[in-house]
């Protein structure tokens, strides 16, 4: 065979074989980035779960998840079965540990009360409840009105203060209280998380029958500013006219009395002089 043909098929071989190597790879890389990523079971929730809800078997399911899971989820359900839920859980959703409360640490709203605080009803009217005005997990501030104590001869009337700032609300929902008659009816209720010093006040205020709002806030304003409050005089009041300017009376300091001036007789031998002297205080 001629060397130079035999040359040119070996030179052929070489490159068909790198040709067929790079395809190789290229086809292997691209079967393993298209090779499905291991799924692993967790616990979700197969339906809407309101917080303060006691965890059953009834109210899980198990989801398929590829890849990394969700930090905190819930692999099987005896470890979800009995603990309260602290946050609003949704269909489909993993059931994350730090949306249920601690095991041991009590069920229903009571295992979503943080160590520390405390969870206080107040009673709102319709408007406030029943439109979904203030829902859990929502910032509020509370505002009372009334009469102060002792004010009988206080010209603003009646007056409305902030009593708390940057409150968060727990739960809202309906109680069921007597009227006068005996009778039962329903009565928006609303579940605030305060400090226990919080309480007392808030507790205080609605045993005077003063009268409660709670006011919608931005969850991202969280400063509290000292708010001086107002009254019905205030408001009423014709800011129109300029208060008249109060007269300064001044205190004249009392003048001291001018000493009298005095004279000295100077005797010389048979001479005799007299000398005349002014008051020491007063200037020439």
């Amino acid at each position: 065979m001629n060397r130079r043909l035999l040359t040119i098929l070996v030179i052929a071989f070489v490159i068909a074989g790198l040709c067929a190597f790079m395809v190789a790879r290229m086809l292997g890389s691209r079967l393993q980035a298209t090779k499905p990523a291991a799924t692993k079971y967790v616990v979700a929730a197969n339906a809407d779960i309101k917080l303060g809800t006691t965890l059953a078997a009834g109210n899980l399911t198990s989801i398929q998840i590829a890849g990394d899971l969700p930090t905190g989820a819930i692999l099987k359900p005896e470890d979800a079965i009995g603990r309260g839920v602290i946050s609003d859980l949704y269909k489909g959703e993993p059931i994350l540990d730090s949306r249920l409360a601690p095991k041991g640490g009590g069920t229903g709203l009571a295992g979503a009360i943080p160590v520390g605080m405390r969870a206080c009803a107040v009673k709102v009217d319709e408007v406030v409840g029943v439109s979904g005005f203030v829902t859990p997990g929502m910032r509020v501030d509370v505002l009372i009105s009334g009469n102060p104590p002792g004010a009988q001869n206080n010209q603003e009337g009646t007056q409305s203060r902030t009593l708390l700032q940057n409150i968060q609300v727990l739960s809202a929902g309906t109680d069921i209280q007597k009227d006068q008659e005996g009778k039962a009816k329903q009565v928006q209720v609303v579940n605030v998380l305060v400090t226990p010093e919080q309480a007392e006040g808030l507790t205080l205020a609605q045993n005077q029958g003063v009268k409660i709002q709670l006011v919608l806030r931005n969850p991202l304003d969280t400063k509290t500013d000292p708010v001086p409050g107002t009254g019905m005089g205030l408001i009423f009041a014709d800011k129109t006219v300029a208060a008249k300017p109060k007269s300064v009376v001044v205190a004249k300091s009392p003048k001291k009395p001018a000493s009298e001036a005095f004279s000295i007789e100077v005797i010389n031998g048979s001479s005799r002089s007299k000398q005349e002297f002014g008051s020491p205080e007063v200037k020439p």
